[in-house]
């Protein structure tokens, strides 16, 4: 499951994939046609088990999975080289170059 998952345009598509009107998936699933408006119109947000029960009655099934996120490489120690060989004076400009970036960054 990617993180732009949208609960009603899953439902919207596997409601028109099995040729069902919201009315007849609705009577189908013992709820109102109302509530498979509003999920499908992202105007409410079900818990995964209504969500399905919901494919479950179009003939769809419901799969999630968990899924390592793939972090990129921190970049915070590549520059620790390029510090060191810095004399006092040069990392004292650093910080003072850091310091204003911050303070302007807030300003905006």
């Amino acid at each position: 499951m990617k993180s732009d998952f949208n609960a009603g345009r899953l439902l919207r598509q596997a409601r028109r994939r099995a040729g069902l009107s919201q009315r007849e998936l609705a009577r189908r699933a013992g709820t109102a046609q109302s509530v498979v408006a509003r999920i499908e119109r992202g105007q409410a947000s079900p818990a995964a088990d209504t969500l399905d029960h919901l494919l479950h009655v179009a003939g769809f099934r419901l799969r999630v999975e968990l899924e390592a996120r793939r972090e990129p490489p921190s970049h915070m120690l590549a520059d620790v080289p390029r510090i060191l060989s810095l004399s006092p004076e040069e990392r004292l400009r650093e910080v003072a170059n850091a310091s204003r970036f911050l303070a302007a960054a807030r300003r905006a």
